[in-house]
């Protein structure tokens, strides 16, 4: 029997992720930035795994200073104008995403979304969008097969977008490594 070897498998999936974040217009990346560094209070929200990245964001957003919660935790508060919904959309918009987006929208909030399909109800919903040109699962029986299962070439992009955008912010704001740290909880 012969098995993978994790350092080929490695290789194979940052080239993936890093021919996706190849794709991605530096216009679309810097007004992401300009959104956030504009708003009072940042909710994210993703479904199943992408919510797992939009967490990640929230808690890099936090590290950054920013006001940022995570839609369905208990102390977020209301969106209103001057306020930010980022949101992730994957596959192009399922209901929930789509109804949450809706909520922001009428309370005056501006929405960004991350999405795989540029035409997709979420992309035509937002004010803005950052477009991963990435598997999802609702797009792996078309086009080249990602070495990564279900969807997780998007996500795994997110991971690293979100990383990448947090450092370009904390250039932005003219924040240290060690500023970022100090924000970081103590309760582990």
């Amino acid at each position: 029997m012969t098995y993978l070897q994790i350092d080929a498998l490695g290789r194979q999936a940052a080239s993936e992720i890093g021919a996706v974040l190849s794709t991605i217009p530096q216009a679309s990346v810097e007004s992401f930035c300009g959104e956030i560094l504009g708003a009072g209070t940042i909710a994210c929200f993703g479904g199943g795994r992408e919510g797992l990245m939009m967490r990640a964001l929230t808690m890099r957003l936090m590290h950054l200073g920013f006001n940022a919660h995570y839609v369905g935790d208990m102390p977020t508060p209301p969106l209103g104008a001057g306020d930010l919904l980022i949101a992730s959309a994957g596959a192009g918009g399922c209901s929930t995403v789509l109804a949450i987006m809706q909520v922001a929208r009428h309370a005056g909030a501006r929405v960004l979304i991350v999405t795989a399909p540029p035409a997709g109800p979420a992309a035509a919903l937002a004010d803005g969008a950052v477009v991963l040109q990435a598997q999802t699962m609702a797009n792996e029986a078309a086009g080249a097969p990602s070495l990564l299962p279900m969807g997780s070439l998007f996500e795994a992009a997110q991971l690293v977008l979100f990383d990448l955008v947090s450092i370009m912010l904390r250039e932005r704001t003219g924040q240290t490594a060690g500023e970022m740290s100090a924000r970081h909880t103590n309760l582990e």
